[in-house]
């Protein structure tokens, strides 16, 4: 029996969505979401501080023409339910502020994910067209094998459940890959020479709490030269790490994976880090609720913290005070024009 239901590649599903929106580009909206949050920061309620209406909200519905490799089938149009989006929600508000905030890292990002999927992200997130949005995630950055799809019905059902620096972090291509090379110092060492490479940042907490900032520390660590026994099988030598540097120069912006460390390690966040002879600040911050299994983040715009939760009906709200960060999956931070 044949398929009822139209096999669309990802290159004509992400084309099928720039054409749709190259054809609503004539439409402006008076503010852009990221103006209308700001000026809601500057003009809020103290008994109200929620933001006036859902911002990325879970899951989502969306609905594409089958087109032209169709099999003729009712209904010509082929829906789409997204579940479990936690695992990019936060990360897609996060860096939709981020690019909004800072004028030149939309180009810089455009170098590593290109210019025109920067340009349609920013777009759709500028217009809220949320669903939209995650399926261009999905379509351009992530690969099939992140996630499950299967059909209901008429409707294609795509779940993200899973592990949000899969899902994200991972997808950001070199934009954070380090180089770090090792020599051993013994000349019979099978292995002497040899060149690690890494694409995210993953940091370990210390065994020993160190007298300063931990999070610094282990950063430290994870860049800075080291000397260790060689681990080749039958070598007796010495390994030497060099300084591990940045592939393509410092980043606009960093995500440091956070998901071994306990609640305890985190009594102190360092709102500002040195790393590879730059100076970067702390933007925003994911949260992960063990018991739900479900993402939230945390991000400052001019100075005032903001919490988005898309599960909530109010799902983006103004703190007090700035969140304590107690179950941290990740923590961003953004290069500063200061070394």
């Amino acid at each position: 029996m044949e398929s009822r239901f139209c096999v669309l590649s990802d290159t004509e599903d992400f084309q099928t969505l720039i054409t749709n929106t190259e054809n609503n580009l004539h439409f402006e909206r008076s503010k852009i979401l990221f103006e209308e949050i700001r000026a809601s920061i500057n003009n809020n309620d103290e008994e109200d501080r929620s933001f006036w209406r859902p911002v990325l909200p879970w899951g989502g519905v969306f609905t594409i023409k089958a087109g032209r490799k169709a099999i003729s089938c009712t209904p010509l149009y082929v829906k789409i339910n997204l579940k479990n989006t936690c695992t990019i929600d936060g990360f897609l508000v996060i860096l939709y502020v981020i690019l909004r905030d800072n004028h030149g890292f939309p180009r810089e990002l455009a170098v590593f994910l290109g210019k025109q999927f920067v340009e349609y992200f920013l777009y759709l997130m500028d217009s809220c067209d949320y669903t939209t949005v995650k399926m261009l995630w999905i379509w351009d950055r992530m690969s099939k094998r992140q996630y499950r799809s299967e059909v209901h019905q008429a409707a294609l059902e795509i779940d993200l459940f899973g592990n949000e620096h899969e899902n994200f972090t991972e997808n950001l291509e070199n934009l954070m890959s380090t180089m770090q090379d090792s020599l051993c110092t013994n000349w019979s060492c099978r292995t002497r020479f040899q060149e690690f490479i890494k694409t995210t940042i993953n940091i370990s907490p210390p065994h020993e709490l160190p007298h300063r900032d931990p999070i610094q520390s282990a950063v430290d660590k994870f860049f800075f030269p080291k000397l260790l026994l060689c681990s080749e099988l039958g070598c007796d030598g010495l390994r030497e790490f060099s300084q591990r540097v940045f592939c393509h120069g410092a980043p606009p912006f960093v995500i440091l994976n956070m998901q071994q460390w306990k609640s305890e390690e985190l009594s102190y966040v360092p709102y500002h880090l040195a790393l590879c002879q730059h100076r970067y600040l702390l933007e925003g911050a994911t949260l992960f609720n063990k018991e739900e299994h479900h993402y939230s983040a945390a991000f400052q715009i001019d100075g005032c913290w903001m919490h988005y939760d898309g599960l909530r009906s109010d799902n983006l709200i103004l703190l007090h005070r700035p969140p304590e960060l107690l179950l941290l999956s990740s923590l961003v931070y953004i290069r500063s024009s200061d070394k």
